[in-house]
Parts: C-alpha cells; sequence; structure tokens
C-alpha cells in the first residue's frame, strides 16, 4: 500500500470535507514515518511498535464512529452496496491492510511509498502515449531490458552512460545486491 497516496487522500478529506480524524492520521503517518528514519536500519522496539499500532487503531476507530454518526447518504440504487462517503471508505480500507500499511514500521527494508515503481514504469507508459506504443513484442522487450538496465545502474549509483559503454566492451557490471 502506497502511503504517499493515502497522505493524499486524507488531504482532500481534510481540505474538502473538514474530517479531523484525517488530520490525525495524516500527522500520525508522517511521525512514524520520521521514527523509521529516526530508528535507520534497526528494529523498532516492540513496545513502540505496540504504541503505533494503539494509536492507529484509535484514530480508525474514532472516525468510523464520526462517520457512522453522520446522516447515512441517500440510496438511489434498488441492489447493491448502499452508498459511503469517501472518508469512510478510507477508513475502512485503512482498518482492513494495516498490516501492509504500517510494514514499513515492521520492516526497515519497506518502503513508504511505492513511488519509485511508478516511475519505473512512467518510461513506458510515456512510450505508450507519444508514440503510441511498439511495433512488435521484440522492440517492447528490448525497450523494457534497455529500461531496466538504465533503472539499475541509476540505483546502484553507477554512471550510466559509463555502463552503457562498459556493455558495449563486453564489461557486463554487477549490481550489488542490498
Amino acid at each position: 500500500m502506497c502511503n504517499q497516496h493515502h497522505l493524499r487522500e486524507l488531504k482532500a478529506l481534510i481540505e474538502n470535507d473538514n474530517e479531523k480524524w484525517a488530520l490525525r492520521m495524516s500527522r500520525y503517518l508522517r511521525l512514524a514515518l520520521r521514527y523509521r528514519h529516526w530508528c535507520e536500519m534497526r528494529p523498532i522496539p516492540q513496545n513502540r511498535l505496540n504504541q503505533f499500532e494503539k494509536i492507529y487503531d484509535r484514530i480508525i476507530e474514532d472516525g468510523l464512529a464520526w462517520h457512522e454518526s453522520l446522516t447515512p447518504l441517500a440510496f438511489q440504487k434498488k441492489r447493491g452496496k448502499k452508498k459511503q462517503r469517501p472518508g469512510h471508505n478510507l477508513l475502512l480500507r485503512l482498518k482492513h491492510y494495516k498490516e501492509d500499511i504500517l510494514r514499513f514500521l515492521h520492516d526497515p527494508n519497506a518502503p513508504f511509498t511505492n513511488n519509485e515503481a511508478e516511475r519505473d514504469l512512467r518510461m513506458v507508459k510515456c512510450k505508450q502515449k507519444i508514440s503510441g506504443g511498439f511495433r512488435s513484442t521484440q522492440g517492447a522487450q528490448q525497450f523494457a531490458r534497455i529500461r531496466g538496465f538504465i533503472n539499475t545502474a541509476r540505483k546502484q549509483g553507477w554512471n550510466i552512460l559509463g555502463s552503457i559503454k562498459n556493455i558495449f566492451a563486453g564489461n557486463i557490471p554487477t549490481p550489488v545486491s542490498g
């Protein structure tokens, strides 16, 4: 779960709907991330993790209680689920996917966001939109292979142009796992 997307949704709920629980959750996620950075790659002590989880649960409970106290939205369909407010839907997602959302606290290697993965895919999406896609499967595979190498070189801190030159010279660099 991408917490950056959650923060964006929470910001909209704060600004547009003035939902107090959303402000608390936004502050909570930012504080938890700062604490994760402060601990660096060390595990967070269990008593702190318990505190963080209790606060998270409390914010969810308070938000759900507030939403349940509101007058229901007009139900227009004869069948299916009744319509919920966006804040209520977000609360339910935050409740059901708690383990995924808080994974960054439990696992120092788990990222807070998936923005890096999105950035890796952005170039392919641009190629589809601007050029209309690929003419062949082989061309798409070659493009993906080259982009994959460039992304690996960037993440490894290699000189990208120098790495490409090395490949053509027969010197294939090896990524450092970590």
